[in-house]
């Protein structure tokens, strides 16, 4: 059995996996890279930053967070609330099934298994201190990669509205270190009309 305190073996099997992203998207250095495999080790270094202490379980419940997500496109479902609901849910239910899979193969203890696929579904968040800090590096993850270019395609109040939401999913921690992310001067600027 793999020792369940050691990381390395699913890690790499979630690499593995996101390599075949077949989108890409450019790291911070302008070079392309499989687009969820980027996610994913962003996710993990922000989390690292973070929550330096984090336990086994959401070090790799943050690498899988994304994990072959392009199997489930968002246009099969419908282009409304209900439609993109139905599409995460879904979601967090393949990320949690394939990284049972993956980990299983490797002989992770099942225990380590479940709690991976229970913060994958976000099963007690906001009761759930660790299911927190992995929707915190989300928020994290998103506002320092993402939002820019998320801005851009979308209309001002549409913006606002998504900054607002994302506040309130986070922690008072994860709140604090939003605000000391390195973002350019119109995604300050958006950030603080919105929570104006």
């Amino acid at each position: 059995m793999t020792n369940k305190l050691d990381a390395t073996a699913a890690l790499q099997a979630f690499d593995t996996a996101n390599q075949a992203d077949p989108r890409r998207d450019i790291d911070e250095h302008g070079d392309a890279h499989p687009q969820e495999w980027l996610y994913g080790r962003r996710m993990s270094e922000m989390l690292a930053r973070f929550c330096p202490e984090a336990s086994l379980a959401l070090q790799l419940a943050a690498r899988a967070q994304h994990l072959e997500r392009w199997v489930i496109p968002r246009d099969h479902y419908p282009r409304d609330r209900a439609g993109y609901l139905q599409w995460r849910n879904e979601l967090k239910q393949y990320h949690a099934r394939r990284a049972a899979e993956l980990m299983t193969e490797l002989g992770y203890d099942v225990t380590l298994i479940e709690r991976v696929g229970s913060l994958l579904q976000k099963e007690q968040l906001k009761r759930d201190p660790e299911c927190q800090t992995l929707e915190d590096v989300i928020c994290l993850v998103f506002l320092q990669y993402y939002f820019t270019a998320f801005a851009a395609a979308h209309e001002e109040e549409k913006i606002l509205d998504i900054v607002r939401k994302t506040w309130r999913k986070m922690s008072p921690a994860g709140q604090q270190a939003a605000l000391t992310l390195t973002l350019d001067a119109a995604a300050l600027a958006l950030i603080g009309k919105a929570l104006a």
